[in-house]
């Protein structure tokens, strides 16, 4: 692996193999954590409704089905907080990591195969590395917030009865679920190659905007305000 701790790679199959600072390391495990924390809880809570519904014991599936909306929103929330705040540091200190198109071949829903395709073929069109690296976090927001109305739905249809066929339910939540895995996927590469090019300096006030807007408490805001004042301060002193 290379030593170097900070400047841009070559790829990002590069940056994944890349040393970071202590400080920086730190981030991202802690980041990654909390991710795969949301994700876990979400995916055992999941497969055991589902193996309930195989079993043929409904009750007990919607049961355990109840809980999945909140920790399919907790998940979510988490991962549009790293993708909104490397956007936000993005458009307003430039930086600009190393990224590659999403693949429609990692994705089973068809209105998610069919944003990667678009992504891709955009990737090719549009002139700079910023407007690839910004278009590819806004697609991936968006989408992980329409698997998460779509979840929602099938969950609800699940628990309130009302569906033919839970089965077919269960295989399209299994399906919600395969394209919010390759989300969380892409989010976490993301952020190890944004770290890469982050300047040190930035790493507290990043962690504390992804934090707050994890968490849901207005110091978002704050750190936003925060990023808006410096750029100032930056182009004042130009």
């Amino acid at each position: 692996m290379d030593p170097t701790p900070s400047g841009r790679s070559l790829s990002v199959s590069h940056d994944w193999r890349r040393w970071l600072t202590s400080s920086k390391n730190e981030a991202f495990r802690a980041c990654r954590a909390d991710l795969e924390c949301s994700y876990g809880m979400l995916s055992v809570s999941l497969d055991e409704a589902i193996e309930f519904v195989r079993r043929g014991c409904l009750l007990k599936a919607r049961q355990v089905a109840c809980v999945t909306p909140g920790l399919c929103e907790r998940l979510v929330v988490s991962l549009t907080a790293v993708l909104h705040h490397m956007s936000e540091h993005a458009r307003y200190y430039g930086t600009i990591p190393n990224a590659v198109p999403l693949d429609a071949a990692n994705f089973r829903g068809q209105r998610e195969q069919r944003l990667a395709r678009i992504n891709s073929l955009f990737s090719r069109v549009l002139l700079t590395q910023r407007s690839q690296f910004l278009y590819k976090l806004s697609t991936l927001e968006d989408m992980v917030r329409a698997l998460q109305h779509d979840f929602c739905s099938h969950v609800e249809k699940l628990v309130s009865g009302e569906a033919a066929s839970p089965e077919s339910l269960c295989t399209a939540l299994d399906g919600n679920h395969f394209d919010l895995t390759t989300c969380l996927q892409e989010t976490i590469v993301l952020l190890k190659s944004f770290l890469v090019v982050l300047p040190e300096k930035h790493l507290p006030a990043f962690e504390r905007s992804v934090r707050a807007l994890r968490e849901g408490s207005t110091p978002q805001r704050a750190g936003l305000e925060t990023i808006h004042a410096r750029r100032a301060v930056q182009l004042a002193g130009q």
